[in-house]
């Protein structure tokens, strides 16, 4: 009972941290370049909080990376050789379904922490070196 608490709590917080990096450092970013900096400035004064992750953007990716990468280990690594039981019909059993949903949620986190990833460390070097 308790380790799947732990492994949910493991799975949200990934997915919430790899949200959190998108808000922080990759919207603003693609709100500016489409030149909406107006609304970048609204949403800062507006949420005040994205400012801080912002200013601490290190640490907030350090620790979604953790999280995901610890997710990555639990669903791959350690869950492999566990398996769902199988049903006498043949259907998808809840089992099935929730290791469907945790496989999914997982590689969308992961996809929104390399779009995040991307935004804040890539793109302006990315930019500067095709302005030459």
């Amino acid at each position: 009972m308790f380790a799947k608490i732990k492994e949910d709590f493991v799975s949200i917080g990934s997915l919430f941290t790899s949200v959190s990096t998108l808000l922080c450092c990759a919207l603003p970013s693609l709100l500016v370049a489409l030149g909406m900096g107006a609304v970048v400035a609204g949403l800062a004064s507006d949420l005040p909080w994205l400012i801080t992750m912002s200013k601490y953007k290190d640490w907030t990716f350090l620790i979604a990376g953790i999280m995901i990468g610890f997710n990555f280990w639990l669903f791959y690594g350690r869950k492999r050789n566990q398996t769902c039981e199988i049903d006498e019909n043949g259907n998808e059993t809840a089992c099935d379904t929730a290791t469907r949903w945790s496989k999914a949620i997982l590689w969308f986190s992961f996809g929104l922490y390399v779009l995040g990833l991307f935004a804040a460390y890539l793109l302006l070097p990315i930019q500067r070196f095709l302005e030459v």
